[in-house]
């Protein structure tokens, strides 16, 4: 895991500019740096790599990278490096370092950077990237983003050429100057919330944008991405529930194995649900790692799962590190995580994250392992049990499947909408629970803004299209932005088992009949790992989830809190002052209150930092 920038074009990029990125990118980094230059046909490149050394901590496999004409700035791991790397040798290859690194050079160097080509190779390759690729022959260069867009890249595109890096205070340092904020971008984070964010590969600041996950840039003329991978939903529908299960048992054990491998301390992002539990209990018994869990630890009741994650540390006898929420400068470090990510922070369940990846760094960890994904792959939320219901209407299956529904699922709903059981077989298009609370935060704008809710199709079945689009443009994208962000803050790499290229391929296959078993959602999941996991953990129905209150960081009765939110600042051109201050003096703030206060605070912060101009 590393930190990488750089620059395709006409100019020559100054010295102390390059300095000042690499600087921005030390703590992705803190093991290392380098510098690449080449310049053919009066076209510049700079390729700029800090390293956080995981895999092969030798100087020798320090970046940029060279072998023959081609030039690579890598930022990721490539888990299926030794396998990639035996089938080489076979063929008489020689490595000059045991790392992940030269292994993608060896191979991308095989085939050039024309995506023709290129393709069947990222086709053989399983992990997390943000890569560029220089052949310094034909002086082309070519830009790469692993399939699920766990590692950033940003863009900006002028006449003059393409500049490129891991996190966007670095793109600027190498252009010299800072660009505007889209002020479209916060409008719609304020109104639409982080569910809207990835809708579009724009950012918070004007012309700034993400190379989509699955795709390969050359930098020529065109500068038009190629996608190199697009899942498929084809679900078999004679796989029996025990082959669904039994499949997903051993993809999910391979992904974990390959995920385990490292030359540094790894430790376990830890709650009370399936999720975690199924990656650490796997982690632990089948493949016998002295697992290290971090768990956040609330007071609130709705977020805390103390219990069930104390009987399972006992239950599979791990090391465990509880991190309470309580007693921190909540508007101080609120601050700090703005000016790391350059954006405005998407929840309040990414500052207790924060604290997390603080206290794991601390201990000595440079790897952390989450459960991000899960649910997207095996329908773990309370909408998707209607949305299965709809999908089983008019079924033999219909009739239990809603007797389930109604005897464990509704007595644990809270939110109204979800208690009509019938709510996507009589409204199939219904979306309203997505930007669930954009009518109350239109209402507190200063600035009117509506934006309606769409979707892109990939599959004709509500819950399976529900859950792709939760996982390439809406839940998932925003979540591995925060966790990569909040990760790297403290120079630690994040890896999330779940994405996985195989066993995602492998659940896309499985029918929409088996999502759900005796009123549990992620039945095959909870199954797959039966035996493995506590049952305690298994057996659970209450979905909590990674969370905090912001009644535990922010005492809104202080008469001083109070003035310092409603004090002058660039965000009350967009929020209207009066309707934000008749919110926080109306006592207890409901849910969606705690949302959009958070909302504006992060955003707050954002235009204090990087612009006052909206």
């Amino acid at each position: 895991m590393c930190g990488i920038a750089g620059y395709w074009g006409d100019r020559r990029i100054a010295d102390d500019r390059a300095a000042a990125a690499l600087a921005c990118l030390r703590h992705r980094g803190p093991d290392g740096c380098g510098e690449f230059r080449h310049e053919r046909g009066g076209r510049h490149v700079l390729l700029l790599h800090t390293r956080l050394s995981i895999i092969d901590l030798d100087e020798r496999s320090a970046q940029p990278m060279r072998y023959g004409n081609h030039v690579l700035a890598f930022n990721g791991e490539l888990y299926n490096y030794l396998e990639l790397r035996r089938n080489m040798q076979a063929e008489g290859v020689v490595f000059g370092t045991d790392s992940d690194t030269e292994v993608l050079l060896r191979s991308l160097a095989r085939c050039g950077v024309d995506s023709a080509d290129v393709l069947p190779v990222l086709d053989g390759m399983e992990g997390m990237w943000a890569f560029a690729m220089y052949d310094m022959q034909h002086g082309t260069l070519a830009l790469c983003r692993d399939r699920f867009g766990e590692k950033p890249l940003f863009l900006y595109r002028c006449d003059h050429g393409v500049y490129f890096a891991s996190e966007v205070k670095a793109l600027f340092a190498l252009l010299g100057r800072r660009l505007p904020v889209n002020r479209t971008k916060i409008l719609r984070y304020l109104v639409n919330g982080y569910k809207s964010i990835y809708k579009s590969t724009d950012t918070f600041f004007e012309g700034v944008e993400e190379l989509p996950n699955a795709c390969w840039l050359r930098l020529d003329e065109a500068c038009s991405p190629v996608r190199y991978w697009t899942p498929r939903i084809e679900p078999d529908e004679a796989m029996t529930y025990e082959e669904a299960v039994s499949g997903a048992r051993a993809h999910l054990l391979k992904a974990v194995e390959l995920r385990l491998r490292s030359d540094v301390p790894l430790a376990f992002c830890m709650s009370g649900g399936v999720d975690s539990n199924a990656l650490i209990s796997i982690a632990r018994r089948e493949f016998g790692y002295r697992v290290h869990g971090f768990t956040v630890v609330n007071s609130d009741g709705r977020y805390n799962e103390w219990e069930s994650v104390a009987r399972s540390v006992r239950e599979l006898g791990l090391e465990h590190t509880p991190v309470p929420v309580g007693g921190h400068d909540f508007l101080g470090r609120l601050t700090r995580m703005v000016g790391e990510h350059d954006a405005p922070v998407c929840t309040i369940s990414y500052f207790a994250h924060h604290l997390l990846m603080e206290q794991l760094a601390a201990a000595g960890f440079k790897v952390s392992i989450s459960g991000t994904g899960a649910d997207e792959l095996f329908s773990g939320y309370y909408d998707h049990y209607l949305m299965y219901l709809a999908a089983v209407h008019g079924t033999p299956q219909y009739g239990q499947a809603l007797d389930d529904w109604s005897t464990h699922v509704l007595p644990v709903v809270m939110n109204p909408l979800y208690r009509n059981p019938r709510l996507f077989v009589d409204s199939p298009a219904m979306r309203d629970h997505v930007f669930a609370d954009a009518c109350e935060a239109e209402s507190r704008m200063a600035v009117p803004f509506h934006e309606a809710f769409a979707e892109e199709n990939f599959h004709g079945e509500l819950l399976r299209n529900r859950m792709m689009n939760e996982l390439f443009r809406e839940v998932v994208p925003a979540i591995l932005r925060e966790d990569d962000h909040n990760a790297m803050a403290f120079s630690v790499e994040n890896r999330s088992p779940f994405l996985d290229r195989a066993l995602l391929e492998f659940c896309l296959r499985i029918p929409t009949r088996h999502l759900m078993r005796n009123g549990y959602n992620k039945a095959v999941l909870r199954d797959a790992v039966r035996g493995i996991a506590p049952d305690c953990v298994l057996d659970a129905r209450r979905k909590v989830g990674f969370n905090g209150s912001l009644a535990e960081f922010l005492d809104l009765g202080d008469e001083s809190v109070r003035r310092s939110l409603l004090a002058d600042s660039p965000v009350f051109s967009l929020v209207d002052r009066k309707a934000f201050g008749d919110m926080l003096g109306s006592g207890r703030l409901s849910g969606n209150d705690s949302k959009f206060l958070f909302g504006v605070l992060s955003t707050k912060f954002f235009l204090e930092e990087f612009g006052t101009d909206v």
